[in-house]
């Protein structure tokens, strides 16, 4: 993709989506996401009804007044968007790819947080770490990451969740904000969701194709496994290849809400030909 059709792809989404974050999100993400404690403000004279244990010793003894601290909640917020970019999010039948609906969701909640003054940062994962963005604040920075989710071409086509989250751990000492982007089509990620979710506030997002659910009576058909390279001839008119198909799908979609709910974490699912906007919307309302 040469510069000029990837900045118009970049101000396409942008356009897109910076409305919908600032008519639609800006307030749900505010509320639903509020700071993340209390900070020092200032030190004012104590008044009837104040919590006795605000009250600042060292400028009471100074001054024979009792005085009190006074704390603010702390606003500023850090966003973290782990995006997964394996061969599987390459998937789509109706309009649109996963990974061009992943891309515009990430933006919508960028933005979001941008009006809210929180930092940004991104993850883009396969079955390693293949890129990461440390948190910044502002515009341009939310600019480069719509730019890294359009163009950046991984190393692999394999996906490791665990991995990443191990990652997002040692670089993330702070609590933040998590959104997981992926059509989880992955294992093993139980155990380190549950420490990570322990730390952070995590939701995650499956964006997936409705024609992934179940294949097709089309008799025999050649396929090849998006994430292996592997290809394989499939009778789809046999009932229980297409039966075992639904079987192993629907147990990667139980493991992943059995996962996130079990570790006290969100979920969103959305596939590629509903409004993201409605899931998003209705995913902060009930939490806010």
């Amino acid at each position: 993709m040469d510069t000029k059709e990837l900045l118009k792809k970049v101000r396409k989404i942008e356009i897109k989506t910076r409305r919908l974050s600032d008519h639609i999100f800006g307030g749900e993400y505010h509320s639903t996401f509020k700071g993340r404690g209390m900070t020092f403000s200032e030190v004012r004279q104590y008044q009837f009804g104040d919590d006795v244990r605000n009250i600042d010793w060292n400028v009471t003894a100074r001054t024979n007044e009792p005085h009190v601290k006074v704390f603010e909640e702390e606003r500023e917020l850090t966003m973290m968007l782990m995006v997964d970019v394996s061969g599987s999010e390459l998937f789509g039948t109706e309009q649109q790819f996963k990974n061009e609906v992943v891309t515009e969701i990430a933006a919508t909640l960028a933005f979001s947080a941008t009006q809210n003054n929180d930092k940004i940062g991104l993850i883009l994962f396969s079955d390693q770490v293949e890129l990461y963005i440390p948190p910044k604040k502002g515009r341009s920075h939310v600019l480069r990451i719509i730019r890294e989710l359009i163009e950046f071409e991984p190393e692999s086509k394999q996906t490791n969740l665990a991995e990443a989250l191990k990652f997002l751990t040692n670089v993330m000492k702070k609590k933040a904000i998590v959104f997981v982007l992926s059509d989880f089509i992955a294992d093993d990620y139980e155990h380190t969701m549950k420490i990570v979710s322990g730390k952070h506030d995590v939701t995650g997002i499956r964006v997936y194709d409705k024609h992934e659910e179940t294949i097709p009576n089309l008799g025999m058909v050649q396929m090849q496994d998006e994430e292996t390279g592997e290809l394989m001839l499939v009778n789809t008119s046999s009932k229980q290849v297409r039966l075992n198909y639904s079987k192993f799908y629907n147990q990667k979609v139980n493991y992943f809400k059995e996962s996130f709910n079990k570790s006290g974490a969100g979920t969103i699912d959305c596939r590629v030909d509903e409004s993201y906007v409605k899931k998003l919307l209705g995913y902060f309302k009930r939490r806010g």
